[in-house]
């Protein structure tokens, strides 16, 4: 996989050359040297980035996606398709595996790693199929008493007229109504992007985890800044207001635990990444399987009416 950039990244990328150079005319100490002064730098910049930094970070194309968790933590896992009414959407991937030796349903957005598999999965982005898709396997998951674990990384739903056309709001809305009532643990991961009802159509859980440098928002950032100031470009500006970085969300109570990556993104070291969210999904998957399903349902009703609560505030006039 080739390095990829991002604009902040340039003084990294001037580096990365000598040391490449450095590597070809086998000057070994040369080239620690550059790998230790790459190490700093790395740390240094990922120490302060900014909200549309980390907007960027979120969106890498090296990053790795739900297929990429599923094969690193889920054994035995048999992708299921289908919607039984339309179609199947490679733009969801979901199915059954065993996850630390017990049964799991995983479902989660594909973006796609190189430019074939993007046009193949949408970029992403579902349409109604992929949410009802999502449903079924829930359904289906909620009957055998299987956890359900959602993996969120896109900009949105589909927003196309054919997407329309077949009901997508229909579609999300419905899933977020059966996924409140769910009678199984539901645990989401907000891996990348998190964007609209296409992120929340299957993020209605007990437990909602974020990686430390993913994003997650009622609209992204170019969307925001098209509707307040009928210019996209000022999309900067719009991802500093919106505050949908993990800290700000941890504080509001929208997101429950932080998964820290790893120094330069979780597209520095996937396997890291890997690994660590494995860890806190066994964690918070050991925690939900002593509530019965009344406990379930309740802590689940109770943590999406708190979120943006109305405090009224008295005015002396």
């Amino acid at each position: 996989m080739s390095i990829y950039f991002l604009p902040f990244e340039k003084e990294l990328a001037g580096i990365y050359n000598k040391l490449e150079t450095a590597l070809a005319f086998d000057k070994i100490d040369e080239a620690n040297q550059l790998e230790d002064k790459i190490n700093r730098l790395r740390e240094n910049i990922y120490s302060n980035l900014d909200e549309w930094q980390v907007a960027q970070v979120a969106r890498h194309p090296n990053r790795p996606y739900t297929i990429d968790y599923i094969e690193g933590l889920i054994e035995d896992f048999t992708e299921l398709h289908g919607d039984r009414n339309f179609a199947d959407d490679p733009a969801i991937v979901g199915g059954i595996g065993r996850f630390h030796g017990k049964t799991v349903c995983v479902i989660g957005h594909q973006k796609g790693h190189d430019t074939k598999e993007k046009i193949a999965r949408n970029f992403g982005m579902p349409r109604p199929e992929g949410y009802r898709k999502a449903l079924r396997l829930m359904k289906l998951a909620e009957k055998f008493s299987i956890p359900i674990i959602t993996l969120v990384d896109t900009p949105g739903a589909y927003p196309g007229i054919d997407a329309e056309e077949r009901g997508q709001a229909e579609a999300i809305a419905r899933n977020l109504r059966e996924m409140a009532t769910l009678e199984v643990p539901v645990i989401t991961v907000i891996i990348g992007e998190g964007g609209s009802g296409g992120a929340l159509g299957i993020a209605v859980a007990n437990r909602v985890l974020m990686l430390q440098y993913s994003i997650y928002s009622v609209i992204s950032p170019e969307g925001c800044a098209s509707i307040l100031w009928k210019d996209a470009a000022k999309a900067e500006e719009a991802a500093k207001a919106l505050k949908f970085t993990a800290g700000p969300l941890k504080e509001f109570g929208i997101v429950d635990e932080i998964i820290p990556e790893p120094v330069g993104g979780a597209h520095a070291n996937p396997k890291e990444i890997i690994r660590t969210t494995g860890e806190y999904l066994h964690r918070q998957l050991e925690e939900l399987n002593h509530l019965k399903i009344k406990e379930l349902q309740e802590q689940r009703y109770r943590k999406f009416r708190q979120i943006g609560k109305i405090i009224k505030v008295e005015q002396n006039v």
